[in-house]
């Protein structure tokens, strides 16, 4: 029997637990961007499209730092679910102990990082010269709250291991309001530009940092956190590192190609990055929307691999692609045909929305190809593979984007701002198609015997 705040990921309909699960993950992760979305609209009604752009040009940086350490929460996610699943209580205090110390430690490393190198990665993606200040100052500030956005992923991920989505959920929309509201003080009232909307998102990280600590405290079982066992457990930083650090890496990677693409959208001028950024952000509420599902395969697999219900594997694969699919599907289908208000709500410029929806009538419009590649990556790293699905990745995303963009894009018949988009579906789908082939491979070899183990045993008993 589940307790509250908990749900039971290794019997009874999976299907109805899985959306259950994702439904609140969605809403929490509509909520974050939400934090970003405030700030791109109120600088673009309210300073202009140069600080449109500045804010919207400086996520594939964040990103690219970032993610290192999103990969580790990952692995913190996957090791809690298998103690979780197997009801070892002591070992999920240890792993959750050991998660959050990584996340203050990786928290500050971030910020010392990204403070020192912003400005210079933004030279080096030719960012214009009208957005460059602008850009650094949002950039610098934004960096600062890098100690509580990593407190808070990696609190969210504890939490998913034992199918608490609810909570985090809350904290976002307390947090996401508080956003919105200073957004609006700073930048109207006391004239802030990019400055204030920076201001009002870390402001915001703080606050949803502390009401998650405030849940851990007062959480009971191996769950509950304690300032006295914060230490970094050897055993269990090996094996937060072994899953972790291939996902972090994955995740550096693709972000190292869309800085690349970012670097060929700001060749074409500020228009196309205005468009772009505004583009961006509508499609990023899809792909969260899709991602969800993901989150779901890593928890879901994770606790039954734990507690060695082996046969629901297959079914957790299936249901979370099937419904990566559809929601893809339908919310990118969606975000093109509606483009033109949705890109109204950031810009009144006809020109960058012009630029945007070239954008959405190519990405968004096949963004369901996205989310099926990262159910079926899902699956693998709850199983704990994060080696293999980093090497495909490498290949068939960052490697293709990196070499057609250093090389052939730069011939006349390709230098094409629709021909940069384009390399975002054909990679996806050719990434599918590996994953696809090393699934099926890790499943023949190390699961499907222990299925036809456990079949063999209900049917005797």
């Amino acid at each position: 029997m589940a307790k509250k705040n908990e749900i039971d990921m290794t019997s009874g309909p999976l299907l109805k637990k899985i959306l259950i699960f994702t439904i609140p993950l969605i809403l929490t992760s509509i909520l974050q961007l939400l934090f970003n979305a405030a700030d791109i609209i109120v600088v673009g009604r309210f300073a202009g499209d140069d600080s449109l752009a500045a804010v919207g040009s400086t996520g594939s940086i964040v990103n690219l730092i970032v993610n290192l350490f999103i990969g580790l929460s990952i692995g913190a996610n996957v090791i809690v679910s298998r103690y979780c699943g197997a009801n070892k209580q002591e070992y999920v205090s240890k792993s959750v102990h050991t998660s959050m110390t990584l996340s203050v430690i990786g928290g500050f490393v971030i910020m010392a990082i990204g403070l020192f190198i912003s400005k210079p990665m933004l030279v080096w993606m030719d960012t214009p010269e009208s957005i460059l200040p602008l850009a650094d100052t949002y950039v610098k500030i934004y960096f600062l709250g890098m100690p509580a956005n990593m407190i808070f992923n990696f609190g969210s991920a504890v939490l998913r291991a034992k199918g608490d989505t609810k909570r985090p959920l809350y904290f976002l929309i307390i947090s996401g309001i508080v956003n919105v509201i200073l957004n609006l003080i700073f930048v109207i009232l006391f004239h802030m530009d990019v400055a204030g909307v920076g201001l009002a998102t870390i402001i915001s990280q703080y606050l949803s940092m502390a009401m998650l600590l405030y849940c851990l405290f007062k959480e009971e079982g191996g769950f509950k956190l304690e300032i006295k066992k914060l230490r970094m457990e050897k055993d269990m930083v090996i094996e937060i590192i072994k899953i972790g650090l291939p996902c972090g890496i994955q995740s550096m990677l693709f972000s190292f190609s869309n800085v690349l693409i970012q670097s060929s959208i700001n060749s074409f001028g500020n228009i196309a990055v205005a468009g772009n950024s505004a583009a961006v952000n509508i499609e990023g509420f899809v792909y969260v929307s899709m991602n969800a599902f993901s989150q779901a395969a890593i928890s879901f697999t994770g606790q039954n691999l734990g507690a060695g219900k082996y046969s629901n594997i297959n079914r957790i694969m299936k249901y979370t692609v099937c419904c990566a699919f559809v929601v893809g599907l339908v919310l990118g289908q969606s975000c093109y045909y509606a483009g033109r208000p949705l890109l109204s709500i950031y810009t009144e410029n006809p020109a960058v929305i012009e630029a945007g929806l070239t954008r959405l009538g190519i990405v968004s419009f096949l963004y369901f190809t996205c989310g099926i590649m990262d159910a079926i990556v899902g699956v693998l790293r709850g199983l704990g593979y994060s080696l293999t699905p980093m090497i495909v990745t490498l290949l068939g995303v960052c490697a293709l984007r990196v070499v057609f963009l250093s090389t052939a894009f730069y011939l006349p018949i390709f230098h094409y701002l629709e021909v940069v988009y384009y390399l975002y579906p054909i990679s996806w789908t050719i990434t599918i198609a590996a994953h696809l082939i090393t699934y099926k491979i890790v499943y023949n070899r190390d699961i499907k015997a222990f299925v036809l183990k456990e079949k063999n045993n209900a049917v005797q008993e």
